[in-house]
């Protein structure tokens, strides 16, 4: 009779301790298997109103580079896009962007009207290429080595916190053929 009693009161406090778990991770620290590898093979076409589009080699040229994955639909590309924006005016490393599930129509008018951070845009029109890369949706941001190696993943609009503590020093660490004491 008295394992009765103990028995929904164990399941109690496994599931508080589960959720006490859980609510102590971080939903930005989304674990990727691509961290250290190779970016995958792709090639895209440049969105509407640029002549680069986006492909494996353009990220193979020997310096770190930040790969964006965006869309003009997407609220939170809007609010990081200034800090793109700045990245580029540091010029620390180039700024590509992938462009995700998007009218072409749409983002031009996007890029024209917010400014162009991009150095490459590629347009991945049915999302294919994101799946590659592993993304769960827009914003998600990537530092790449030199030699076409992903190097980290953010997941979810960048803050001025992450540029400042995870971006820049990861770029400059990697600009400077250092190892990166940076988690990203």
């Amino acid at each position: 009779m008295r394992l009765a009693y103990l028995v929904p009161l164990v399941v109690f406090v496994l599931i508080g301790l589960g959720l006490a778990i859980g609510l102590t991770l971080n939903p930005r620290e989304i674990p990727s298997a691509l961290i250290g590898k190779p970016v995958p093979e792709f090639s895209l076409p440049p969105v509407q109103g640029r002549t680069l589009g986006l492909a494996t080699a353009d990220l193979k040229i020997g310096e770190p580079s930040v790969v964006n994955v965006f869309a003009s639909w997407c609220v939170p590309c809007r609010v990081e896009h200034p800090l793109l924006l700045a990245l580029k005016r540091d010029g620390i490393a180039p700024i590509h962007g992938l462009n995700y599930k998007d009218d072409p129509a749409d983002v031009a008018k996007w890029l024209d009207q917010l400014g162009d951070p991009f150095t490459r845009t590629g347009a991945d029109r049915n999302g294919r290429v994101g799946i590659d890369w592993g993304v769960y949706g827009v914003p998600e941001t990537f530092v790449v080595d030199g030699k076409g190696n992903i190097m980290c993943k953010h997941v979810g609009p960048l803050t001025d916190w992450d540029m400042d503590n995870k971006i820049r020093p990861l770029l400059r660490d990697l600009k400077a053929g250092q190892p990166s004491k940076v988690k990203c």
